[in-house]
């Protein structure tokens, strides 16, 4: 799987940091104690600026007969240039609003900063510089049974390109298993989304929501998460749960509600087996709170996309489980349906 780090040959480092463990490319430096965002910025390789220019046609040629360039502007159009290495990194509109690096972190710092004990545990850039994250673990967990923990994280994301927006977001981690479990809330979205056209402080004040959103779903979760470990489920119902979560659209759930299963793709079929052996068959599933639980089948198919499912890089890994693609979209049909055959379920664990 192709990473997409940033790498800076002037000093030959790659663009990520990570606390004691290193990620799966091995790549990038790794640090024993946790740092401060401005520490984390460093280690990251994300010390740099990028500013908006104007874009001109390239000219047919130099210049004309008296010396004056050919090169028109381009209206209300500029460039993002990274400019400790003068590459471009998008296109974008007179009102779009450079957000530096160092000022996003410091951002971050505003979020968390009433909370203790929140640790910064990595960062990094993809794309040359174009997209960075930064990633921390909160203190508390979410805790199902008497031993089945989630860490708790949260995470910011900023773009050069024009391509979107900051992004902060709440995220639970489960334990044993290291899968992102997708659930927003019913209507209680996890997400904070800030267009790069607001200011300073209309940023922050979105931003500070995030904490709001944490104290509000963590406990939510953590209920809804022990009432599934008591909710038991056949496999026949862990197996249509898996075909109607896993439909990749309206047409095919249909044809599975009206048992015409046999006759879908073969991808599709193969799919639905892949997440039903990793319910019944992975080590993470074998928990008094996850074995023939309504939650060990939540837990199959966000953990199906976060440790089986094959991507072809890294950076669609990132896409699809963190920024509302197929893992995030399945995950939450997922937790849509498990609440619904919770309120009809009659078998429940004494």
């Amino acid at each position: 799987m192709a990473h997409h780090l940033d790498y800076n040959e002037q000093t030959q480092r790659y663009s990520f940091f990570s606390v004691k463990v290193p990620a799966w490319h091995n790549l990038g430096t790794i640090v024993q104690d946790y740092p401060t965002s401005r520490e984390a910025l460093a280690f990251a390789g994300l010390d740099f600026k990028v500013e908006k220019r104007p874009v001109y046609t390239f000219p047919q040629r130099e210049a004309d007969d008296k010396g004056v360039s050919t090169a028109i502007k381009i209206q209300d159009r500029f460039a993002t240039i990274r400019t400790d290495r003068n590459t471009p990194l998008g296109i974008v509109g007179k009102d779009y609003q450079v957000v530096q690096n160092v000022d996003a972190f410091s951002f971050f710092d505003e979020i968390v900063g009433n909370t203790k004990g929140v640790l910064y545990e990595t960062a990094g850039a993809i794309f040359g510089g174009s997209k960075i994250f930064i990633t921390a673990k909160l203190p508390a967990y979410i805790k199902v049974g008497k031993d089945d923990l989630i860490e708790q994280y949260i995470f910011l994301t900023n773009t050069h390109d024009g391509s979107g927006s900051i992004i902060a977001a709440f995220t639970p981690v489960r334990v044993v298993c290291c899968n992102t479990l997708n659930a927003a809330l019913r209507n209680c979205s996890n997400v904070v989304k800030i267009k790069h056209t607001a200011n300073a402080m209309d940023r922050l004040k979105e931003a500070h929501k995030l904490m709001g959103i944490v104290d509000t779903v963590s406990p939510m979760l953590e209920g809804i998460f022990n009432q599934w470990s008591k909710v038991r489920i056949t496999d026949s119902d862990l197996q249509e749960l898996i075909k109607k979560a896993m439909s990749p659209s309206k047409e095919i759930l249909e044809r599975v509600r009206l048992g015409d299963y046999e006759q879908l793709s073969t991808v599709f079929k193969n799919t639905c087996d892949r997440v039903f052996e990793y319910a019944v068959c992975a080590p993470s599933q074998q928990l008094e709170t996850t074995k023939g639980t309504l939650y060990g089948g939540f837990n199959a198919i966000t953990g199906y996309y976060q440790n089986v499912c094959d991507y072809k890089t890294d950076a669609a890994k990132i896409n699809s489980i963190i920024y509302g693609g197929t893992a995030q979209q399945r995950g939450q049909t997922a937790f849509n349906l498990c609440d619904a055959f919770m309120k009809q379920s009659d078998f429940i664990i004494n």
